[in-house]
């Protein structure tokens, strides 16, 4: 017997009630293979570890979450790209992301992933996490001579809610560390957040402590003025509608403002499937990302 149509309830948020926004902040309603995915991502990460070696761990920070991977290429004064993950702001640590290494090694640049703390941990406060992803960004731009980088060659990618925590430090955490407003030479990010209100309206506020301070802070296309590193906007059309629709009116935004941002649109990837091109040189994610470093594949 075929299923009664589910009855739309008052709208909350465009064309959305409140379950329809309630799930288009929901990833496995719209990637049912969400752990399948994470599943094979860490074994891949494991067994790319196997063949290039361990990551050199250096800290950034006071605490003992505040530390980065970073897998060195071979050649000294390299260019740098320092990944920060996703997970709804809950979950995933930096050795679950090694598989994207060795692309980058190959090509000849060092790979650099960062660890923070999660909302969870903070008691629903995005900001340290903020404020950790931002001073990551100012260790690996100042230390980058440490590891055989070259300071004027740092990029920076991210997925998810590490988009979202990436663009906030492009919108505002780079003046905050003091870095020049060139400090990295281009991002990619990834199926992320750009603007919390309809994030605040979701059931994603039963774990997140929303204030008009934080929302108005941590959203990204509200303070355009301070974005000028080239950016690459990166969604699949499996997604959410939400993270399709944060992901183009976020590109829309840059364009009218006239900063420099690039759309991609992934046929037929969800939010997981995506990020794992990042780590094949022919897929999506990862010609671009080696084309905005202007790199070849290894």
């Amino acid at each position: 017997m075929q299923q009664a149509a589910r009855a739309k309830g008052p709208i909350v948020w465009l064309d959305m009630d409140q379950q329809e926004l309630d799930d288009a902040y929901d990833q496995p309603k719209y990637a049912p293979n969400r752990d399948v995915i994470v599943k094979r991502r860490q074994w891949m990460s494991e067994r790319v570890r196997k063949v290039i070696g361990a990551p050199q761990r250096a800290s950034y920070g006071p605490t003992e979450i505040e530390g980065l991977d970073i897998y060195r290429a071979k050649a000294d004064n390299a260019p740098v790209n320092l990944f920060i993950h996703g997970g709804a702001w809950r979950s995933n640590k930096a050795a679950d992301y090694g598989l994207q290494a060795e692309m980058f090694l190959k090509a000849g640049a060092h790979y650099v992933i960062a660890d923070f703390t999660n909302v969870d941990q903070t008691g629903g406060d995005l900001m340290p996490m903020y404020e950790q992803v931002r001073r990551a960004v100012a260790w690996v731009v100042r230390n980058a001579r440490s590891f055989g980088g070259d300071p004027g060659r740092v990029y920076l990618s991210a997925h998810s809610s590490g988009s979202h925590l990436a663009g906030c430090v492009l919108a505002t955490g780079l003046s905050e560390e003091g870095l020049a407003a060139d400090a990295l030479k281009g991002a990619m990010l990834v199926s992320g957040m750009y603007d919390l209100k309809p994030v605040r309206m979701s059931k994603r506020s039963a774990y997140v402590t929303f204030t008009d301070a934080v929302e108005q802070k941590l959203s990204s296309q509200r303070h355009l003025s301070g974005i000028t590193t080239p950016l690459i906007l990166a969604h699949g059309t499996c997604e959410t509608p939400e993270f399709m629709r944060q992901t183009r009116d976020f590109h829309t935004a840059l364009k009218t403002a006239g900063k420099p941002a690039e759309l991609v649109v992934a046929e037929g990837y969800n939010h997981f499937e995506l990020l794992e091109t990042m780590a094949n040189p022919y897929g999506v994610l990862g010609r671009e990302i080696l084309q905005q470093m202007r790199l070849a594949p290894g």
